[in-house]
């Protein structure tokens, strides 16, 4: 498949599909006596995330606002941007497309978009054609700089436009204006696709082969954002490691790059494929005070067998050496993983394998999934399924375990003071905040009222502050604020 980059051109015909949409919604919006709003739907990663950023700064480009309304909100235009990685994100699209076949009837100008990963499995978009002829738009996230002209198409044509690329594009972040969702925090994609094909993964079918932004134009983001006064860069990729940039950057150098800007309190990256980890990036981590004292390594299983049926090119043995190793250079470090239960094949030795490998790495978070089988895969066509009441009794085994050492680690904080990064209101109550630690553990605190400071988001989101640590729970810890770092 060819990789093509973005040229003039291509920008010549992004702008002028923006100029006519603005002109065109601009005269909808005259005619209705009102503003058009637009909503954008997000599922799944953070790459999505970004992704939808770039959609929301797009659709504002065209004269359009944000929605007040919730998922299921009447707006001018919907955009629903899909994920392919589980299957109860295929569900809930489709589940809210029926809802919107009444909505689309009652406002007959509304226009439904769906890109995404899903758009990328054909089963997906023959569905789409078949079952939801409402749909105005369907795109694949390659193209993402090619949405203003789709969108265009769509709307003179007055038909169902399906668009799905042969080609994996890249286009520099300069390229779109983006509508950043955090004050203080900013997704900076470094890389896109993913070329390891793990057996059971939709995502190198979904996003294409790997390919790296340009070293400099990483640098000249992080630059731009550093002097805007964001606090927090979060590097993306769907394997950061992989990063191939000119003149034999790797993704190293891009770590050492965004930590050299002092105006970032943390530097954070994700995903991390065990296989491609190095010990300059460990190193960086260990002594980088503003990189994030966290790694996030997918172990998936603790088996060989399965970890090779899973085409995941590193033993357990290996796996653990890099844990090891990067608890011995990282004082204090968090260390997190994936783990995949019920994968084809997978017996109750296996199994046993997985728990002994958790006991050894004592992760100090874990996201643990059941297998479900995505379309398009290689492990879907596996004949050795797992029955499903063996899969959940795994599961529970697994998650007990992994949930005991997650709130072991959150108990070693207790009645310590911890910087923590605020992001804002947290969802346990109004007067109460959230923020992480440089080890990526959630915080979530009080500030007593005879301090004095304005708790108002505006206010604290994005400072550095000091909270002492009260009570440990499973998924995170409790607190109250002792300072205000600044004040």
């Amino acid at each position: 498949m060819a990789i093509i980059k973005t040229t003039d051109n291509d920008k010549r015909e992004f702008d002028s599909a923006i100029s006519e949409l603005y002109e065109y919604f601009t005269s909808l919006g005259a005619r209705k006596g009102r503003g058009l709003t637009y909503n954008v739907l997000t599922y799944g990663c953070q790459l999505n995330e970004s992704d939808s950023e770039k959609l929301s700064g797009m659709l504002a480009e065209m004269g359009l606002t944000p929605s007040e309304g919730g998922e299921l909100d009447a707006a001018d235009v919907i955009i629903f941007n899909t994920c392919s990685i589980r299957e109860n994100a295929d569900r809930h699209l489709f589940g809210n497309l029926g809802a919107f076949k009444a909505l689309k009837k009652e406002h007959r100008d509304m226009i439904i978009g769906i890109g995404g990963c899903m758009m990328k499995v054909p089963e997906n978009v023959a569905r789409i054609k078949k079952s939801y002829p409402y749909v105005d738009l369907v795109f694949d996230p390659q193209q993402l700089h090619r949405f203003p002209v789709l969108l265009r198409d769509s709307i003179r044509s007055k038909k169902q436009l399906v668009n799905i690329a042969s080609e994996d594009y890249i286009a520099e972040d300069s390229f779109f204006p983006i509508d950043r969702k955090r004050k203080f925090r900013a997704l900076v994609p470094i890389m896109y696709g993913c070329n390891n094909f793990c057996t059971y993964c939709i995502v190198p079918y979904a996003r294409g082969r790997e390919r790296s932004r340009s070293f400099d134009e990483i640098v000249r983001e992080l630059s731009e954002l550093a002097s805007k006064g964001y606090k927090e860069v979060m590097l993306l990729g769907q394997n950061v490691n992989s990063y191939k940039g000119e003149d034999g950057k790797t993704f190293a150098d891009i770590l050492r790059a965004a930590s050299e800007f002092k105006e970032f309190s943390r530097v954070r990256f994700m995903s991390s494929h065990p296989k491609d980890l190095s010990d300059e990036v460990i190193d960086i981590i260990a002594t980088r005070p503003n990189v994030e004292k966290h790694l996030h390594l997918a172990m998936q299983s603790g088996s060989d067998k399965v970890l090779k049926a899973m085409n995941r090119p590193y033993t357990i043995e290996k796996f653990l050496n890099t844990a090891e190793s990067f608890r011995s250079k990282v004082e204090g470090g968090s260390l997190t993983t994936d783990i995949i239960v019920g994968f084809p094949g997978e017996t109750e030795e296996d199994f046993l394998e997985t728990l002994d490998a958790v006991n050894k790495a004592k992760f100090d978070a874990a996201f643990t999934f059941q297998y479900s089988a995505r379309p398009g895969t290689k492990a879907a066509a596996f004949e050795d399924q797992i029955p499903q009441d063996i899969v959940t009794d795994r599961f529970g085994r697994l998650t007990e375990l992994t949930n005991r050492y997650a709130e072991e680690s959150n108990a070693r904080l207790v009645g310590k003071t911890m910087e923590v990064l605020i992001e804002g209101i947290s969802k346990a109550g109004d007067m109460t905040f959230s923020g992480r630690t440089v080890t990526n553990h959630l915080v979530n605190f009080t500030i007593p009222e005879e301090l004095g400071i304005d708790i108002g988001p505006d206010h604290l989101e994005g400072r550095l502050c000091e909270v002492r640590i009260d009570r440990a729970r499973p998924y995170s810890v409790d607190g109250v604020l002792v300072s205000l770092k600044g004040e």
